[in-house]
Parts: C-alpha cells; sequence; structure tokens
C-alpha cells in the first residue's frame, strides 16, 4: 500500500481554494450575458409593440406606457421614415455586477394602420 508524503496532506483543498474564486466569477459571468440577453429579447419586443402602437395612431405617451410596462427603466424615441413609424427603445445594460453601457432596440411598423 502506497502513502501519501506528508508534504502532500492537505493538497486538494488548497488547491480547491485557489480555483474556487475562479469558477464563482466565471459562473457570475455567465449569469450576468444570460441576463443581458433575456433583457435585450424583452426589449426588443417591446420595441415592435410601441412601433405597432404609433403606426395605429395611438399617442406616443401609450407606446412609451407599454414599452416601460415590458422594461421598467426603457427610454422612448420616436423616429419617421416615409410611411414607416420607428420607435429606438434604450436601456441601461447593468446587471448587479457590472455596467455596460446601454442596449438598444429598433423597430418600425407602416404609419396609418394599413
Amino acid at each position: 500500500m502506497l502513502r501519501r508524503g506528508a508534504g502532500e496532506r492537505g493538497s486538494a483543498t488548497a488547491e480547491t481554494a485557489l480555483v474556487l474564486p475562479a469558477i464563482v466569477l466565471v459562473l457570475a459571468c455567465c449569469l450576468g450575458a444570460l441576463q443581458l440577453g433575456a433583457r435585450q429579447l424583452r426589449l426588443q419586443d417591446a420595441a415592435a409593440d410601441a412601433a405597432r402602437t404609433l403606426a395605429r395612431g395611438e399617442p406616443a405617451s401609450s407606446a412609451a406606457g407599454r414599452a416601460a410596462g415590458a422594461v421598467s427603466d426603457a427610454r422612448l424615441a420616436i423616429e419617421q421614415d416615409a410611411d414607416l413609424v420607428c420607435a429606438v427603445l434604450s436601456a441601461p445594460a447593468s446587471t448587479a455586477w457590472f455596467d455596460l453601457g446601454e442596449q438598444r432596440a429598433r423597430s418600425c411598423a407602416l404609419g396609418g394602420g394599413r
């Protein structure tokens, strides 16, 4: 039977203690990326909803209210391009650990309710 030397006792515990912070950091980054991806999808869906609302001739306050219902801190900008009404939503891109600036989504709909 082979016996470990006295110098190797506890080495697995020490290695785990060294690697554990890196594993936690990688998991936090992955969870943050998932959170930002889901927020981008909600922002894009809210932009499409706001564009359709504006295209039907409803007021901008109604479109902004719909956008705020989907993404609480979204800001709405309206653009006209010929017959198209475009809604541009922007919101802070931040998680509990990271602040990455701003996320944006743009969607257009044919104006006049046609």
